[in-house]
């Protein structure tokens, strides 16, 4: 079942123009992905240096549907899904709420485990993992 978080834009997420700027659809998507996984018990502040790895992105990809303005309330939709014994993938759709709901933006980021000592491809940590296979 998809991780749903709640937020409204902000000044700052918009550009001159007064719409969300392109790159922080993916900041916003990144503040659900790491809200779902501290309400799926995975403490971010100790899980990198108890684990020895980082998760970074490796691919992206995002549709942007409909412009999103200041005030605007949202919700994002977080699925993650198996790729390999050291990569997945999430899938947010961002939604902006009121008025008959409309569907924003799709976006997609892969992700790799990577071991911080041995600078190469590692396995998911058993959390990391059990969340991704939740999703």
């Amino acid at each position: 079942m998809p991780f749903a978080y709640r937020r409204t834009i902000h000044f700052p997420d918009t550009d001159a123009a007064g719409v969300v700027f392109f790159s922080n659809y993916l900041v916003i998507c990144h503040e659900a992905y790491e809200e779902a996984l501290e309400t799926a018990g995975i403490e971010l502040k100790t899980f990198f240096s108890a684990t020895g790895v980082v998760v970074p992105v490796s691919r992206s990809e995002a549709e942007y549907l409909r412009p999103l303005t200041c005030g605007d309330k949202l919700k994002v939709s977080v699925t993650p899904a198996w790729l390999s014994e050291n990569s997945f993938e999430i899938r947010y759709e961002v939604t902006r709420l009121g008025g008959g709901d409309k569907l924003a933006a799709r976006i997609r980021t892969e992700h790799v485990c990577t071991s911080m000592q041995k600078k190469e491809r590692a396995p998911l940590p058993p959390a990391l993992a059990a969340w991704v296979r939740a999703g």
